[in-house]
């Protein structure tokens, strides 16, 4: 609504304009540019009205979103980044609104899963967090429901939400290694630049990533290996890489919280992982962009299709769009950079270079979301994987 009534007040002022313009052939110059002068001026006051106008309409609107959803009194949300996470934009959405809101960290396999087997009738409301490509794969599936959100003009780019309305970008991340560099000296070792590194024998036991079964990062490396190699050659890669795995793990995090401690020499997963490792206490841990280049993650937020309750679910999506929810991550130990325009990235990222100079490839969303089912499917077959997976 808002994107059109600008546009109208936009094409107005250059209908006056035009017309201004295509009358310079007649009449006296001094009388031509008076007039132009005044359309231009009044072309530019129907603009500022309407822009008045959007914006008392859009909080028209969001004000009786807010009270159909307070009518409601309830939101249940399943969340997939960090439980700190999840249950700070929880707390504080039942804060600024009164409604009550319970929540639940899964993995984003297993909200897929058990959303799925619910079939139409979710126990949850709203998704928030975790890479987009589950959501993808959930638009497949029909769990997630449309709504085209009012706060999504913040958007800082039309990749951060899916063309139709299933789901919206709350963060970006990038794909990377996380090293611990005291146990790769102590064991005569250079940290792994690039992906092709990882499967250099040396580094036999000492490397985990995420299953890509049940961890949209998991999903995310597979599908980034596709894109990057062709799906032949990524299978056989892995392949390779399976050698040097010690564990793949539940969570898309859960390989970064190993390598302080020296449980795994080398993680992958988001570098942002690992900065919240570092930031915790780990020194020794280094954060590494493949030189050759890497993907990211957007984070996103969905409502189920059959929410229990629909007006909340909505206003949570708004929410969500909002510094009130984004910037609480980076007080709870997650530093993504965002994706709205009014909300400031964590400070701290500044300091990361790695981060900052992440040579990025083109990632194709699109192939991902109709790829991913059968690449996991064809993941699964290749990898023997069973006495690694972690369950907990």
């Amino acid at each position: 609504m808002k994107k059109t009534k600008k546009m109208l007040a936009s094409l107005l002022l250059l209908t006056m304009v035009g017309t201004s313009l295509a009358g310079c052939g007649g009449g006296s110059s001094t009388e031509t540019t008076s007039a132009s002068a005044e359309e231009t001026e009044a072309a530019a006051e129907t603009g500022e009205d309407t822009a008045a106008e959007t914006e008392e309409e859009t909080s028209a609107d969001m004000d009786a979103l807010i009270k159909a959803a307070q009518e409601e009194g309830e939101l249940v949300v399943y969340g997939s980044c960090e439980e700190p996470y999840v249950k700070a934009a929880a707390q504080n959405f039942e804060k600024l609104y009164g409604i009550k809101t319970t929540y639940q960290r899964l993995s984003t396999g297993e909200v897929e899963a058990k959303v799925k087997e619910e079939n139409g009738n979710p126990s949850a409301d709203v998704w928030f967090g975790g890479t987009t490509d589950p959501y993808n794969v959930a638009i497949n599936d029909g769990i997630l429901e449309p709504y085209e959100a009012m706060n999504a003009v913040h958007l800082k780019s039309e990749k951060y939400r899916d063309p139709d309305g299933y789901w919206y970008g709350i963060y970006t991340g990038y794909l990377g290694f996380m090293v611990n560099k005291e146990e790769l000296d102590a064991e005569g070792l250079e940290a792994p630049m690039d992906w092709d590194d990882l499967i250099k024998p040396e580094y036999k036991g000492m490397i985990a990533y995420s299953n890509p079964g049940t961890a949209g990062t998991g999903k995310l490396i597979v599908n980034t290996m596709v894109q990057m190699k062709g799906e032949e050659a990524a299978m056989e890669y892995f392949k390779e890489l399976d050698k040097n795995i010690q564990v793949y793990t539940k969570a898309g995090a859960g390989p970064s919280k190993m390598v302080g401690p020296g449980e795994i020499l080398i993680a992958v997963g988001f570098l942002h992982d690992g900065v919240t490792q570092i930031l915790d206490g780990y020194d020794n841990i280094e954060l590494i962009a493949p030189a050759s280049g890497t993907s990211y993650e957007i984070g996103a937020t969905a409502i189920f299709k059959g929410a229990k309750h629909p007006n909340a679910a909505k206003l949570w999506i708004e929410y969500a769009l909002s510094p009130d929810c984004v910037e609480l991550g980076q007080t709870c130990g997650s530093y993504q950079f965002l994706v709205i325009d009014n909300a400031q990235d964590p400070e701290c990222l500044a300091d990361f270079p790695e981060l900052q100079n992440a040579k990025l490839i083109d990632y194709d969303f699109e192939a991902a979301k109709n790829d991913t089912t059968r690449l996991v499917e064809e993941w699964n077959q290749t990898i023997n994987a069973d006495d690694r997976l972690e369950t907990e």
